[in-house]
């Protein structure tokens, strides 16, 4: 029962912390299909991608472009139709994976096959556990241990991004009720200097 116990709980974090997992993606003839992901700086990031020759007769190709949030190319290829991209992130945000049709057959869609791994999804843990000799349940505490990490960081970057929020919007909050003030300040005084004129004015005209 332990054992089972500790497969489910294993199952259960590292489905929750991966999220990986492959997508199909239809590109048409004269499209581009994008897909994104947020991920933190110093994550290790790994994609497979094929195209599927369902009604071709000929090999479509496509075109990959695949940028970091502040617009870099970490990967980019022409005319492939099955190719993988690996690389660590530089910083932290939407990492941007972009497809279309580049080749001479752009009669028809394409359907493609993308297979995005994110972090401890991207570990060989079958080299892990040859390399530290463990299996069964070790191996499945390992992971539950990793996935627990993960989750911790993922955790922390949640709490940082809602302090930066809860920061801008005090500073926005105390902005609106600044500027709210100098209206109200403006108006008044534009109050009074239309009274003084409109008060000079009758007396002038000798009404008051």
């Amino acid at each position: 029962m332990a054992r089972g116990g500790a497969w489910a709980a294993a199952a259960a974090v590292w489905w929750m912390v991966t999220g990986a997992g492959a997508v199909w993606l239809e590109i048409a003839p004269s499209g581009t299909k994008c897909v994104s992901e947020e991920i933190q700086s110093n994550v290790v990031v790994i994609g497979d991608y094929s195209v599927l020759y369902e009604h071709h007769h000929a090999h479509p190709t496509i075109a990959v472009k695949v940028t970091s949030p502040f617009g870099d190319i970490v990967h980019k290829k022409e005319k492939v139709s099955m190719e993988q991209f690996a690389f660590t992130t530089a910083e932290a945000g939407n990492y941007l994976a972009c497809f279309s049709i580049d080749g001479e057959d752009r009669g028809l869609a394409v359907k493609l096959n993308l297979d995005w791994k994110v972090g401890i999804a991207t570990r060989d843990w079958n080299s892990v556990a040859k390399k530290e000799k463990i299996e069964g349940v070790e191996l499945e505490l390992l992971k539950l241990e990793v996935a627990v990490q993960s989750i911790q960081d993922n955790l922390l970057l949640l709490k940082s991004k809602e302090a930066n929020m809860r920061d801008v919007s005090e500073k926005t909050n105390s902005r609106v009720t600044w500027l709210s003030m100098l209206s109200l300040s403006v108006c008044i005084a534009v109050s009074v200097s239309q009274l003084w004129h409109l008060q000079q004015y009758f007396r002038k005209k000798k009404l008051i």
